[in-house]
């Protein structure tokens, strides 16, 4: 691709091991889907899905899942040149359970560390993540060592100012950090705040960074620690954004029959992606943000559920247009 690319995503990829029967535990489930995983990889597609040049920095193992990977992300257009081999390290797996409308229990097999854990500073390309017009970087990359410092230097390479566009996906999964509280992971949040322009998550998300549960005091203190954009996602009461000029957005859900809820927030950011290099005022960003969430929600899988601009617009269309009321973020 020539060029600055419109978003290079940092962080998780893996395998996501989908049961194909709903309302069904693990110990019982006789058929599984395999999908390409991992949310900010997601984002990448999702944005890709949406007509954007995106790329992936990430690590996978040295093994046919590994290889997998890159097969998916080369079908779904996403650049693969910086996911990289760990051999050390097998490539993440993750199952869930499916029981709607929001039962999605979650399991990870990244012992004794993931790959993209295993990011180091040292083999960033720094020119190209801070030439490209969106950059997208999420909480769990903080969670250990060399993955944190990494994180903390492609945050610190890009610009401030010029049409730059930085993003920080709070993605709080205690299960990832040594001890699981979010007092210790704050410092780091922090950190990483000071770089961003825009700040992203869902209000657990938000209270394990600030310390704050109430959506507009979450959203102040986002933009308290540096941001320009905070945006809370709220679940089935919609979306909130507050920008440091003061205009601020809320959004309400739009209603969906819930396959899998998973997915929503990674459709959510790539569609964030694309309102924010559109130039888009808020309010017509999160509408078709959420919109775009609940496509997901209402559909099994997260990469290949990825809408494409015309779903997105369908769905608003049906709701009075882009800028009438849809969407659900998680």
């Amino acid at each position: 691709m020539a060029g600055p690319l419109d978003l290079i995503t940092m962080g998780r990829i893996g395998v996501d091991i989908y049961p194909l029967q709903t309302g069904v535990p693990l110990p019982r489930v006789e058929t599984f889907g395999k999908f390409l995983g991992g949310s900010p990889t997601n984002v990448a597609v999702a944005a890709a899905r949406l007509g954007r040049s995106a790329a992936v920095i990430s690590r996978t193992g040295a093994d046919p899942f590994g290889v997998y990977c890159h097969d998916a992300l080369r079908e779904f257009g996403v650049d693969d040149r910086w996911v990289s081999e760990v051999p050390a390290y097998p490539t993440p797996v993750t199952f869930c359970e499916v029981f709607p409308p929001d039962h999605f229990p979650l399991y990870f097999y990244r012992l004794p560390t993931a790959p993209d854990l295993v990011i180091r500073t040292e083999e960033l390309d720094l020119a190209a993540i801070a030439s490209s017009r969106v950059f997208w970087a999420t909480g769990t990359g903080l969670c250990q060592e060399p993955s944190r410092s990494a994180t903390l230097a492609a945050l610190a390479a890009r610009p401030r100012g010029g049409g730059a566009v930085t993003v920080f996906d709070l993605d709080w999964r205690p299960m990832f950090w040594p001890d699981g509280a979010p007092e210790a992971a704050r410092p780091h949040y922090e950190a990483a705040l000071a770089h961003a322009t825009v700040a992203v998550g869902n209000v657990d998300e938000c209270a394990a960074a600030t310390g704050e549960r109430e959506p507009l005091a979450c959203a102040e203190a986002l933009l308290a620690a540096g941001v320009d954009l905070a945006v809370v996602k709220r679940g089935g009461d919609g979306v909130l954004a507050l920008h440091r000029d003061g205009t601020a957005a809320e959004v309400p859900a739009h209603p969906v029959d819930v396959v899998n809820g998973l997915g929503a927030g990674d459709a959510f950011g790539g569609a964030l992606v694309h309102g924010l290099l559109a130039g888009w005022p808020p309010g017509r960003t999160m509408r078709y943000a959420n919109a775009a969430g609940a496509l997901v929600a209402g559909r099994l899988a997260c990469s290949s559920a990825m809408p494409y601009p015309s779903e997105v617009e369908t769905l608003l269309a049906a709701r009075g247009g882009p800028d009438g009321g849809a969407g659900v973020a998680r």
